[in-house]
């Protein structure tokens, strides 16, 4: 899997602060969740995107307004029900596997 090695890298970095896995790759019939998490009483719904360089764009230009409804659509379905705390997150990853840079940053609507 090509992006695998940043999905990793996330993670890694994810449960250096603090947060627990719950899945990686959830799939959903709404779309797909990268890293499932929790941090204390907060679910946590991530995506990873990654980039080599600029020449497709930027990771942070990856996430839409579509892809924040798909998480969304995606969240609520992993839940079960609408009235638990639930968040979302990007970690972007900028390089190769040899050399990066990631930014963790919340995902606003």
């Amino acid at each position: 899997m090509k992006g695998a090695w940043a999905e990793a890298v996330a993670r890694k970095h994810l449960l250096a602060k603090g947060y627990a896995l719950l899945g990686q790759n959830r799939r959903t019939p709404y779309g797909e969740i990268d890293l499932w998490m929790r941090q204390g009483e907060v679910y946590v719904a991530v995506e990873v995107k990654q980039r080599r360089d600029g020449r497709f764009g930027t990771p942070l230009e990856a996430l839409t307004p579509q892809k924040y409804e798909r998480l969304w659509r995606s969240a609520l379905y992993l839940l079960g029900r609408d009235d638990l705390p639930v968040r979302f997150e990007a970690v972007l990853v900028y390089g190769t596997p040899r050399r990066f840079r990631l930014e963790h940053l919340p995902i606003e609507p």
